[in-house]
């Protein structure tokens, strides 16, 4: 390890002496008070890792500390987290790819036990449960036997995977949302560690394989999601190439009204910084507001930075931060270590903290934070409590457009009544569908919310809005209110601790009384586990093809995500959710119109059922305390009776089921040599999809439920699984058969060859006359033709969540280049882990400036091994004429270029560790 700047130094704690690389000793040399805390801990990540220059040199250190915050990110630095977190639908393809690799090193002269996280590296099994039975006492217990009849396959490799990796832990099911357990447990702020016989203490840094892993940000821990190739390589002890971003400042100041939520708050933000832009940096929360606001406050608005498009939102080390690793039951002596570092490396912040220089600065008063939702398909899209009415108006009109249009619609009564202008002026008739459901008559609408679900890591880790939403369901049920008999209830808690303390206040009972039910804890919902809708509800819906809502207190609502039957899906706050599931209906003023009636007939208001700040606070006092913690994470790992009695095989090389349509080696490295190979320029490609704007990873990676008429489907179906037994695609993503085939297939995507037609379909032209087909087939039809493909898009291609199958899926398709106006940056980053070329259009031109249609065969030349920034493409027409453009080659570092030179990060990776051992 070199030390060119001579940081090495002492710190003693309680006794105990650590080495550290001093930031102090750096600054005799730099002036660092003007950094921001991220760059700081960037800057000890370079110090730390000094290894002469092959990877981190003495440049790259200077280089931070001399950071110019206006400049645009040109330099490369290596960066190393010092853990790797994981939820089990990323975890489990991680896993395989790493049962894989240890084949793989051994066929080119390595040995299997090379293949071995060498640093901490902790997965969650929280994605797998759903939503199948709910409202009712047993919904836990039972959703819990379906989910470990449904995952056994999975469940027995995992636990393979425990007892023959090194330096990887399993916390089973049942347990918590992997951001929550990474939050009250797994994180430590500050890392100890014994290196060459020194004992070492640097900040925790993470990578998960989520994209939400930013939750972590919120108790200062620098980390942010990565796709699974990505964290396969750190677990693996590769370094990860990133350029040195720009900083935005984000101040605030001083304190919540009454009525305004965490939710709310994080939906405003998330709002602000989409519309400033933030893609591809770092946020930094500072100001007098601090103080203010609580550590889960935090961690909502730091989990939700994917949403606003930047890398990280973090907040300081402060007593705050303290504070909360003392409620969580961390011990006294990780306490005094993290204050006792943090202040000598000048982490800490208190009100005589330097003000740190940033790339840009926002503020926001969080007195001024109002009663919010967000949707109806985007995140971003935040509105007012009182607007969602409206908002719900408006977007329906595209929704139902083939309905016959007529005049005194709702949107037409809105606005006599002074509503906001929608954008359609007509709407179509608002059919009723009369059901029958829980011995009651009951009528559909549009609007009708039939998913009201508590979910997700963001705001189940929130006491403030968790207890709010206990406290209003008291209120409601005092007042004789119920929900509607067509919404389906759920409650996710994020960890057992959050129904401890809900048990604790007395109004778990409450929540149930209304049908919320603990139905697990997991993602559920959220990640479009949400289950099926009663069959009265999903008959109701199609009779008049519906345009049902879903109201989740999740961070993701895009199109096709919670439900495939509801397109309209809105975030808000658990009381909110509660609010909404009482009224039945998202078409309705929840600030002026009646929730329901109480027993002697007087109408209620939500503002009569809300409980105040105060009360939710005295609430949390009295129930949130360290024993909670304590107890339920005393055997985090250990698991329940069900999780210990599942079987796995032993050995340090996985035994694979050939007849398994869970865990199946994949292809990546067949016929893999030491060889590398060489960038090539791309000739006579067809185009596999020509899409829009905003396609997400949702619509890209395979997800949710999985048809029966599908490719997938059909796969399944070939070798003896019942439709009954399909489980999700997320489930089976250690299958590569299964998902190549539900790549691009998501139920909402618009390949534009068929104008605004939803589905994953293409036209495949080997055929005269071209013929339309299931992306998946027309993709094999053109492998076979041994013709190669490409993508086209418009903005913000890859948004969403950091899923590395969306990169596996379209390697595997054959598609060698994907072309859009805009990257969502770790999509971009997984592209070329797999080895396919991320392009993309100058400013100002997209597919429809330049006339492309789709029906073009492709030759993009002028690549010359990585070396060139911009190529030429070229479409060629049916009829022979051309249409050539430029285009940006988005390898963007040369770490990046040399991976693509070897077919990918892992095929890099195997290469290196093989030619090791080989030496």
């Amino acid at each position: 390890m070199a030390d060119s700047f001579a940081t090495r130094a002492q710190l003693d704690v309680n006794g105990k002496s650590y080495t550290y690389s001093s930031l102090a000793k750096l600054g005799e040399r730099f002036e660092l008070a003007r950094l921001p805390y991220s760059m700081k801990i960037l800057l000890e990540n370079l110090l730390r890792h000094e290894d002469g220059g092959m990877t981190v040199g003495p440049e790259h250190i200077e280089a931070v500390a001399t950071w110019d915050a206006k400049a645009e990110p040109d330099t490369e630095i290596a960066f190393m987290p010092a853990r790797v977190v994981l939820q089990d639908f990323t975890g489990v393809p991680c896993v395989v790819d790493l049962a894989a690799m240890r084949d793989a090193v051994t066929r080119l002269g390595g040995s299997a036990s090379q293949i071995n996280p060498l640093i901490p590296s902790e997965l969650v099994i929280d994605h797998s449960v759903q939503v199948d039975v709910f409202g009712r006492p047993d919904a836990l217990d039972l959703n819990g036997k379906i989910e470990f009849e449904r995952n056994a396959e999975r469940y027995s490799f995992l636990r393979w995977g425990q007892k023959a990796f090194g330096n990887f832990k399993v916390v089973p099911p049942n347990t918590g949302i992997v951001h929550q357990v990474n939050l009250e447990n797994l994180a430590r702020v500050v890392m100890e560690r014994d290196v060459d016989g020194e004992r070492w203490a640097f900040p925790d840094t993470v990578f998960g394989t989520d994209s939400h892993t930013t939750m972590i940000n919120g108790i200062g821990v620098l980390g942010w999601g990565v796709g699974g190739i990505e964290a396969e390589a750190a677990m693996l002890g590769q370094p990860s190439s990133m350029l040195i971003p720009q900083v935005v400042g984000f101040r605030l100041t001083g304190k919540l009204p009454e009525g305004a939520t965490a939710t709310d708050l994080v939906l405003t933000v998330t709002q602000m910084l989409r519309k400033h832009g933030v893609v591809g940096k770092f946020v930094e929360f500072f100001g007098e507001g601090l103080p203010h606001l609580p550590l889960a406050d935090r961690a909502t608005i730091a989990n939700m930075a994917p949403e606003y498009g930047a890398t990280c939102g973090i907040f300081p080390i402060d007593a705050e931060a303290l504070n909360y690793l003392r409620l969580s039951g961390r011990s006294e002596h990780q306490i005094a270590l993290v204050e006792a570092y943090a202040k000598a490396q000048g982490l800490w912040h208190d009100a005589d903290s330097p003000h740190a220089t940033y790339s840009a600065t926002l503020a926001l008063d969080l007195g001024e934070v109002k009663p919010s939702l967000a949707g109806p398909k985007r995140p971003q899209d935040r509105v007012l409590l009182q607007d969602v009415q409206v908002n719900f108006a408006e977007n329906l009109g595209p929704l139902v457009a083939h309905r016959k249009p007529r005049t005194g619609c709702a949107v037409e009564e809105l606005k006599a009544e002074g509503g906001a202008q929608p954008q359609a002026e007509h709407l179509a008739a608002k059919p009723k569908s009369k059901i029958r459901i829980r011995d009651q008559e009951a009528e559909l609408g549009d609007g009708s919310v039939v998913i009201a679900a508590i979910t997700s890591c963001t705001n189940t880790s929130n006491p403030a809005v968790m207890l709010g939403a206990g406290l209003l369901a008291r209120n409601a049920v005092a007042k004789g209110l119920k929900a509607a008999p067509w919404v389906k209830t759920s409650l996710g808690p994020g960890s057992l601790v959050v129904t401890d303390y809900l048990k604790k206040a007395g109004v778990l009972d409450d929540l149930e009384q209304l049908g919320f039910y603990v139905v697990g804890y997991g993602c559920t919902t959220c990640i479009g586990n949400s289950g099926p809708l009663p069959d009265e509800v999903s008959k109701g819906i199609a009779e008049n093809e519906l345009v049902v809502a879903s109201v989740l207190s999740g961070n993701r609502n895009f199109e096709g995500r919670v439900h495939p039957e509801v397109k309209a899906n809105y975030l808000a706050s658990p009381p909110l959710v509660v609010a909404y599931a009482i009224a039945g209906t998202v078409d309705i003023d929840l600030t002026r119109d009646p929730l329901g009636h109480d027993a002697a007939g007087n109408p209620v208001y939500l503002r009569d059922i809300w409980p105040s700040n105060k009360e939710i606070g005295d609430t949390i006092a009295a129930t949130v305390g360290p024993e909670l913690f304590a107890q339920n994470y005393a055997d985090v790992f250990k698991g329940d009776s069900r999780w210990n009695r599942i079987e796995s095989p032993e050995g340090e090389s996985y035994a694979w089921d050939a007849a398994s349509t869970y865990i199946k080696n994949p292809p990546y490295f067949d016929g893999m040599t030491m060889q590398v190979g060489s960038i090539d320029d791309i000739h006579g490609a067809r185009v596999l999809g020509l899409f829009g704007d905003s396609i997400t990873t949702d619509h890209i990676s395979p997800a949710g439920n999985i048809k029966k008429d599908s490719p997938a489907g059909r796969y399944l179906q070939e070798r003896g699984v019942q439709p009954a037994d399909f489980n999700s695609y997320g489930s089976r993503r250690g299958n590569d058969d299964v998902m190549v085939r539900g790549t691009f297939a998501n139920i909402r995507i618009k390949n534009l060859m068929f104008g605004g037609e939803e589905g994953g379909n293409t036209l495949y032209f080997g055929a005269t006359p071209p013929e339309k087909l299931a992306i998946y087939d027309a993709a094999m039809r053109y492998k076979a033709d041994g013709v190669p493909l490409v993508v086209v898009a418009g903005k913000e291609y890859g948004t969403g969540s950091s899923r590395d199958w969306a990169a596996k899926g379209t390697n595997l398709l054959g598609v060698k280049a994907v072309i859009a106006e805009s990257f969502e940056r770790i999509h971009r980053s997984n592209l070329v882990g797999m080895g396919v070329l991320p392009l993309q259009f100058l400013d100002g031109q997209n597919a429809a400036s330049l006339g492309l249609d789709g029906s073009e065969t492709f030759d993009i030349a002028g690549l010359r091994d990585g070396a060139s920034k911009s190529v030429t493409v070229t479409a060629t027409r049916a009829d022979g004429t051309t249409r050539a453009f430029e285009a940006k080659v988005l390898l963007l570092t040369p770490k990046e270029v040399e991976y693509f030179r070897h077919g990918g990060l892992l095929q890099y990776v195997l290469r290196q560790l093989a030619a090791h051992k080989a030496a």
